[in-house]
């Protein structure tokens, strides 16, 4: 359980820093539309991670 629970802040983390680029970043325009799909897309994976981890431990209880 510890690894899903881990994996849940990577998500996060890459979001954060793609967020972080996309912002303060010197990057071409079409490359910045692709960092904030790829934040939006890992910040939506945190919270689709989040939902079925806790999910299924309620279940287990």
């Amino acid at each position: 359980m510890k690894i899903r629970k881990i994996s849940e802040f990577i998500y996060l983390i890459i979001s954060v820093i793609a967020t972080l680029d996309y912002i303060f970043g010197n990057n071409i325009d079409e490359r910045k539309n692709i960092l904030l799909l790829f934040a939006v897309i890992s910040l939506g994976m945190f919270f689709f991670r989040r939902y079925y981890r806790k999910k299924f431990q309620n279940r287990t209880k």
